[in-house]
């Protein structure tokens, strides 16, 4: 049973904004993720950071959906900014059922359990990207909020992140974030949202005790990392 993670499949069954108009890495993305998934087995866990669909509602995204339920394992999923079809985790589970979807699990004010290490995680959040002055810093209280729901909930379990903003950039630091992850003991966090020229901006590496990875679906030639 191994354990995976990607982000941004930015899937768009349902809506008009097909990331192939984008070319290079893009390319035909949807046979690549699909390829991507071929080693990942029916008992293995693939974590999913975020950006998964253009849908505006969740009706919009059923095709979106289905498509991540037919490939292989669990997936558990991670809200990100432009999963505009994302209400509450009950309105989601009520669509799952309706439409067969039972390997998809939402990580939201939560956490799901691998072997001995709890999964836990939420968006994230930046000021330098959303200049929205109180809006934005009640974005960011409520993302914190979350994020510790989802840290407290894991108990003394060894704790994995999962977060679709960078905490972490080679020019700037979300600090409320990553103190939180230093307060909480993790050593080890995964991130999305950065994609083409801005992959360059990616902090990769140790900063504070923890460790730090890019898992866009681009970054990672759209084929699932296994990290356990």
């Amino acid at each position: 049973m191994s354990l995976y993670v990607i982000g941004d499949t930015h899937l768009s069954f349902g809506s008009d904004k097909p990331m192939d108009v984008f070319g290079g890495r893009w390319k035909n993305y949807v046979e690549k993720l699909r390829e991507g998934f071929s080693t990942v087995r029916p008992e293995d866990t693939t974590v999913l950071c975020g950006d998964l669909s253009w849908a505006m509602t969740i009706e919009q995204a059923r095709e979106d959906f289905l498509f991540l339920h037919r490939l292989p394992g669990r997936k558990i999923v991670v809200k990100g900014n432009h999963d505009y079809w994302w209400t509450t985790a009950a309105k989601a589970y009520r669509f799952f059922a309706e439409n067969g979807i039972d390997s998809i699990e939402i990580l939201n004010n939560n956490c799901w359990y691998y072997g001995p290490y709890a999964l836990c995680g939420t968006r994230g959040w930046f000021y330098e990207e959303e200049r929205g002055g109180e809006h934005d810093k009640k974005i960011m209280a409520r993302e914190l909020l979350r994020l510790e729901a989802s840290l407290k909930a894991a108990g003394e379990h060894e704790k994995l992140v999962f977060l679709h903003y960078p905490p972490k950039l080679l020019n700037y630091e979300c600090a409320e974030i990553v103190g939180m992850l230093s307060d909480y003991g993790v050593k080890r966090c995964w991130y999305g949202h950065l994609h083409s020229g801005a992959r360059r901006m990616a902090w990769e590496g140790e900063y504070r005790g923890i460790r730090f990875e890019l898992i866009s679906a681009d970054h990672l030639s759209f084929i699932p990392k296994k990290i356990m």
